[in-house]
């Protein structure tokens, strides 16, 4: 199936992993992963220094920087906070000690509205509990004084997330709860490019989504880098991460246990370092 359309039905000792995608995407995907095209400036743009949450439990002594144009990936094994630890540094948990500095500068955590007003996105994990509804994170800049909303410029956003993410629906207007789950996925995402965040941090992105999709939303997070932003890329499948990011930190039990450069890493050493601290 495709597009809620069928495509083929094969005999599966004729079918291929290859095969497979290609039925599915519409094309051949001779590489699961796009070139990467963003280099890494020396710009620390993100700095988190001993970051610990306010209440167990939770992360414990963070410390890492974020450089522009860097995509830094976030591995762990479950239970190890890595959402806790964005979900910190976004505000949407209260900071028990630490700081946040945004290039350079001492930023203040309090709340979604702050972290946004400082450049900061956060796509949730759980995509229909947390990241769908109503509401642009970026509605201020689309109303007027008295809090009137522009329409229109409220429907040119909507076309150029639309045709930028290539989100496959029948009209702005179509309910984002009856598209495919690649294409909720990019509506969240591209929610949160509108706000021309700095700092963008993903916690599973490709969750639950296609290879197709996955695909492009690769490219998008390269695309991303190469304007010089940084990314914060959390992930539970290893070989996106590989395939992916720049550098990789390594979550146990609340912990940073290493952070190591993806070119020079295996799968090995990564687990080894998930398993740190247990």
């Amino acid at each position: 199936m495709r597009d809620g359309k069928w495509i083929a039905t094969e005999d599966i000792r004729n079918l291929t992993r290859e095969k497979i995608v290609s039925l599915m995407v519409g094309r051949d995907l001779t590489n699961l992963f796009p070139s990467k095209g963003n280099i890494p400036g020396s710009e620390v743009l993100l700095s988190v220094r001993n970051l610990r949450g306010a209440y167990a439990p939770t992360i414990k002594d963070v410390s890492f920087d974020l450089h522009a144009g860097e995509i830094l990936g976030v591995a762990g094994l479950v239970g190890s906070r890595r959402t806790e630890m964005v979900e910190t540094i976004f505000g949407l948990r209260k900071i028990g000690s630490g700081d946040i500095l945004l290039r350079g500068k001492r930023i203040e955590s309090g709340g979604a509205r702050r972290s946004i007003a400082h450049g900061f996105g956060l796509l949730t994990e759980e995509r229909r509990r947390t990241g769908i509804f109503s509401e642009l994170a970026s509605i201020d800049s689309y109303c007027a004084a008295g809090g009137i909303v522009r329409n229109g410029r409220i429907n040119k956003a909507a076309q150029w997330a639309i045709s930028t993410l290539k989100v496959k629906t029948p009209s702005q207007r179509t309910l984002i709860g009856t598209l495919s789950g690649g294409n909720q996925q990019k509506v969240v995402l591209g929610r949160w490019l509108l706000t021309q965040s700095d700092v963008l941090m993903l916690d599973e992105p490709t969750k639950g989504i296609d290879v197709g999709a996955k695909y492009e939303i690769y490219g998008l997070m390269i695309d991303i880098a190469i304007q010089g932003k940084g990314i914060i890329f959390v992930s539970s499948e290893m070989p996106e991460l590989l395939g992916v990011t720049d550098r990789i930190l390594v979550m146990s039990d609340g912990r940073v246990s290493g952070i190591v450069n993806t070119r020079e890493t295996t799968q090995e050493e990564i687990l080894n370092l998930a398993a740190k601290f247990l």
